[in-house]
């Protein structure tokens, strides 16, 4: 599994302790920016870049963060295939994955910290879609992004 990550200038910290970790745990990534501390970049080229990486197939999973997380979340969503969550906590974390087949995690380094945001990213990637009756709902969420669900 590879996984896109990036950031807006609220977040770089905690996108830092992010991609520390994911090292630490073998995890395959794509670092998507910002690179620097200093570096200004408003949240929806952050959703942009990451996921983009995930309609073409270069990375299966995302993480985009921002000062809430929230408008991370809201630009994400607006993109075809991507079903992106905000969350803070295990239990979102695990079933939007588990239940939603969400293929993008999206905190705020201004609301969560370093450490919950790792056990989070943990649980996103570790726990898979599981399919059933969650797959129906899936299928009406890429029906509603076509216009097609009435």
């Amino acid at each position: 599994m590879k996984v896109a990550i990036a950031c807006d200038h609220a977040a770089f910290r905690l996108k830092e302790a992010i991609r520390a970790h994911l090292e630490e745990q073998g995890v395959s990534y794509r670092d998507f920016g910002i690179y620097d501390a200093g570096e200004k970049r408003d949240y929806p080229y952050a959703s942009l870049y990451a996921c983009r990486a995930i309609q073409s197939g270069e990375c299966e999973l995302g993480i985009v963060l921002c000062g809430t997380g929230v408008g991370v979340s809201m630009a994400a969503n607006k993109m075809p295939g991507i079903r992106a969550a905000c969350c803070g906590d295990s239990f979102s974390a695990q079933y939007t994955r588990a239940h939603n087949n969400a293929n993008v995690l999206c905190m705020g380094e201004r609301v969560i910290g370093e450490g919950l945001a790792c056990q989070l990213v943990d649980l996103f990637l570790s726990t898979p879609f599981e399919g059933g009756r969650h797959a129906r709902r899936v299928a009406q969420i890429e029906a509603l992004e076509k216009g097609e669900l009435e």
